[in-house]
Order: C-alpha cells, then sequence, then structure tokens
C-alpha cells in the first residue's frame, strides 16, 4: 500500500510550509508557503548565506541609506522564494510586512515591489501567491491586487466572518490556521481534541462547504497544523500545507486515507454580502479569532524585526 503522503497526495494538493529547499526537494509538493518566521529561519542556515550577502549587495545599490534594510529583507524573501520555485511546479506565496496589516494603501504598494522584484529575476506573477493578514484592510488590499491579476494568499485566517469576508472580495486563496485555533480550545477548556471533533478541522470544514455550496471560487488551504490527525480529518480540502515534520511522518505510515471533505454540495444562497461593520461586528463575536489575529501579526512582526536585526548587523 502507498504511504499517506501519496494517498493524501491523490485527494488535495499538497503545498510545503517551509523555507527550507531541501525538504521541499524531499517531499515534492506542488506549490510552496512562506511567512516571516520561516524567511527568518531559512536566512540562518549555512546554505542560504549567499542569497543574504546578494539582497545586502542589491539593496545598497538600490535603496537610501533609511530604506536600505527593508529592501535588503523584501530582496531575501523574493530570492528564497526563486530558490524554491525551482523545486516546485507551482507558486510560492510571500508574505507582506505583517506590520502593514491595518494598512491597505501601504500592503498594495508593497505587494506590488514583490512582484516588481520577482519580474527583475524572471518570475512571473502567475508564480506568486501575495500572503496579506485577513484583517479588513489586507482582504481590501487583496480585493485591489486581484484586480490587478495578482493572486493573494490570505493567511492568518480564524473566523468565518474572516472566510466570508475574503471570498466576497474574490481573493484566490485562504489560509484558515487549524492548529491554532486548537491551541486556543484546549488552553480555555483543559480537554484534548483529535481528529473531526477538533475546533480548528470543524472551522476548516464549515468553511469548506460553504463556499462549495456558495459556489465561491476562493481556494480553502488548511494550514498551521499541530498533527497528522488534523491532515488526515480534512482530506478532500482543496490545499494543505503542511510543515516538513508532518510530511515526514505521512510519508512513514501506510495506514489507509479516508476522503472528508467533498466538493459536491447542494447550492445554497450566499449570505448577505458583509459591511465593514457588520464584518467588524461578527469577527469580534469570536474572541478566539479576535485574540488569535492579533496574536498572530504581532508574533510576525516580532519575527520581522529580528530578520531586518539580523540584516543590519551584516551591513
Amino acid at each position: 500500500m502507498s504511504n499517506q503522503l501519496e494517498q493524501l497526495s491523490k485527494l488535495t494538493t499538497i503545498v510545503a510550509d517551509t523555507g527550507d529547499v531541501e525538504a521541499i526537494k524531499l517531499y515534492q509538493p506542488q506549490d510552496a508557503t512562506t511567512n516571516p518566521s520561516l524567511i527568518l529561519k531559512a536566512a540562518a542556515l549555512p546554505a542560504y548565506q549567499p542569497l543574504v550577502a546578494q539582497a545586502i549587495a542589491y539593496a545598497k545599490e538600490n535603496a537610501t541609506p533609511e530604506t536600505q534594510v527593508a529592501l535588503a529583507c523584501d530582496k531575501l524573501a523574493v530570492l528564497i522564494g526563486k530558490e524554491i520555485l525551482t523545486t516546485i511546479p507551482g507558486r510560492i506565496s510571500t508574505e507582506v510586512d505583517a506590520r502593514l496589516s491595518y494598512n491597505t494603501e501601504a500592503s498594495v504598494k508593497q505587494a506590488l515591489l514583490l512582484i516588481d522584484l520577482y519580474k527583475a529575476v524572471g518570475i512571473e506573477k502567475e508564480n506568486i501567491l501575495i500572503k496579506l493578514a485577513s484583517t479588513w484592510e489586507g482582504i481590501r488590499a487583496a480585493e485591489q491586487l486581484e484586480a490587478m491579476g495578482i493572486n493573494c494568499n490570505l493567511t492568518l485566517l480564524f473566523s468565518f466572518a474572516q472566510a466570508q469576508a475574503c471570498a466576497e472580495a474574490g481573493v484566490f486563496l485562504i489560509s484558515p490556521f487549524v492548529g491554532r485555533i486548537m491551541d486556543w480550545h484546549k488552553a480555555k477548556t483543559g480537554e484534548t481534541y483529535e481528529g473531526a471533533n477538533d475546533p480548528g478541522v470543524i472551522s476548516v470544514s464549515t468553511i469548506y462547504n460553504y463556499y462549495k455550496a456558495s459556489g465561491y471560487k476562493t481556494v480553502v488551504m488548511g494550514a498551521s497544523f499541530r498533527n497528522t490527525g488534523e491532515i488526515l480529518a480534512l482530506a478532500g480540502c482543496d490545499r494543505l500545507t503542511i510543515a516538513p515534520q508532518l510530511l515526514e511522518e505521512l510519508q512513514n505510515s501506510s495506514e489507509p486515507v479516508v476522503q472528508a471533505l467533498f466538493s459536491e454540495a447542494d447550492a445554497v444562497a450566499p449570505k448577505a454580502k458583509l459591511t465593514e461593520a457588520a464584518f467588524r461586528w461578527d469577527h469580534s463575536q469570536d474572541p478566539m479569532a479576535v485574540e488569535k489575529l492579533a496574536e498572530g501579526i504581532r508574533n510576525f512582526a516580532i519575527d520581522q524585526n529580528k530578520l531586518e536585526a539580523m540584516i543590519t548587523d551584516l551591513f
């Protein structure tokens, strides 16, 4: 019998949740995702030191002293993305600075810079997903970018309101965070959750079923997994982005994988379109989502600051 990773790949598009090219080569996913935390980890690997040096040299030549570090970080993310694209057939997700999560105009500006940096190294927008936090402002930025033909990956998604707003904005893909939802509930209740009873799995299943029944084309990509049980409980989801250690566990198991989600659903009328006020109200009714969105943005910003400090020391 084929291993679980091979079985799952027949039901769901597998995406590697890492910036480590060697891990990506090993598991051969369709796509790959990065974020500030993963770029920070990758930048510390010996194999990436030439890319770090190249990014710094580029920034020194193309930016003012005040903006050199920021440009070096963007250039590094693009160089790592380019390296990853040599090992996968699909797309790389590259994230806009989390500190811009509540600024639509600045998010669009940085996204366009990333697209230009990719184009300068021979990578077209069709191979890129721009990652943005699923704030109201981030969703509006994605809406503008999608209208320009730039596909987006809306991340740090925890509430149904966020998912509904993303679909209504016509974004290409969302990344609901399974494990972080479970973490919050486990901390509050002290209970252990498994498989289909996992609150994160329930959240993604609800979103997936709503999208399919409502006719939305936005891709659902479960993310932030804590164990393979969560992954297998979402077999059949459009995409799943999985960290290398969990990819390894799936590869080492030959237990059968049973499809849990199906794209066929009885059609329903979509809910009334969310206004900004309705979005903020609905999102605020989910304390888990409110806490985890803010925490996620803070932590990505912390790692962005660490990356900038690392780059600054090398100038």
